[in-house]
């Protein structure tokens, strides 16, 4: 990420397969062309397996790997981290690692879905429930550390435990980043940012509330300097929506139906309009603009239009250009 200037991610809306917003092979053209285009520095995907059920991660980034060459490829975020076996995960992502020649970008969530008992029900068939959600993915993102450095690991966890296990391949990069992903609510952001900066090695959020981003980011960024780390040398990402219409309220409209039919009607008017970037280039230029001023390095943002190639042509050519200028 070059200093002082934002860098962009492209975020592939797959779960939108379910409701004709763009065929898979639309989303593989898109993700090629972002990958020729230097404004995008990353195209990402979303992952659960039954508490917002979408086409695989782990599947769609093989697909990705072959289909660009330049992009890191990242979760936004593994929401199924946490009830995924962390040996054949690590395996798994490893071989990703191989395939993109060193381009994954893990960042790990706990997954909880409280609407509707969403992530319990998911977690039900394999006996892990919410409340173990947080501690699994510490537990899991330590063991895929030392698959991915070591030869005959053993490990005794509160979890999982086993002896002698060797991974192959090893992913390029070394050390393979991984990141965590956490928007928790002010009040309870302690424990969260805290682990944060103790394991990992970047944050993903999201604003879903106006100035969320700035009060977790100064949070983090004073557990950050607590562990003895630079807040300015330590990456984030804020994943979020952008919708280009001369019409604001339309775009806001177009983005709340998307919404509700990518997660259900969960989200007020007024927490879509801040996780998105609405109106004209101009508006949206602005409002992307505030989320640098906030402290964000890094944005990936998902169209949440039905006129997904409209949009992505007018956010290359009318907004992104301008943001860092």
């Amino acid at each position: 990420m070059s200093a002082g200037k934002v860098s962009f991610g492209f975020t592939i809306p797959q779960r939108g397969v379910f409701f004709n917003i763009a065929t898979w092979p639309a989303m593989i053209a898109m993700a090629a062309e972002a990958d020729r285009i230097p404004l995008f520095d990353s195209v990402w995907v979303g992952d659960s397996v039954m508490a917002k059920p979408r086409p695989e991660s782990i599947s769609l980034l093989g697909a990705l790997a072959a289909a660009t060459s330049r992009v890191k490829l990242g979760v936004g975020c593994m929401a199924s981290f946490p009830i995924r076996d962390p040996i054949l995960f690590a395996y798994q992502w490893a071989t990703l690692d191989l395939i993109s020649n060193g381009r994954m970008l893990l960042a790990a969530c706990t997954g909880i879905v409280p609407a509707g008992g969403a992530s319990a029900k998911e977690g039900g068939p394999w006996g892990i429930t919410d409340g173990q959600r947080g501690n699994r993915m510490a537990e899991n993102i330590a063991i895929c550390r030392r698959l991915w450095s070591e030869d005959d690991v053993s490990f005794a966890g509160k979890y999982r435990s086993f002896t002698g296990v060797t991974i192959k391949p090893r992913p390029v990069q070394q050390p393979c980043p991984i990141w965590i992903a956490a928007n928790p609510p002010p009040a309870q952001s302690e424990k969260p940012m805290r682990r944060v900066a103790k394991i990992a090695d970047g944050w993903m959020t999201v604003q879903i509330f106006p100035k969320m981003l700035a009060g977790l980011w100064s949070k983090l960024s004073e557990c950050l300097r607590e562990e003895g780390k630079d807040p300015a040398a330590f990456p984030n990402l804020a994943y979020h929506n952008i919708n280009i219409n001369s019409d604001r309220n339309a775009a806001l409209e177009e983005s709340r139906r998307f919404l509700d039919e990518y997660y259900g009607p969960i989200f007020a008017p007024q927490m879509v309009e801040a996780w998105t970037a609405a109106g004209t280039p101009a508006d949206c230029v602005e409002h992307l603009r505030g989320l640098v001023r906030d402290g964000a390095k890094a944005i990936a943002l998902r169209i949440t239009s039905w006129d997904q190639r409209g949009q992505f042509d007018r956010l290359v050519n009318e907004v992104l250009p301008r943001v860092n200028v």
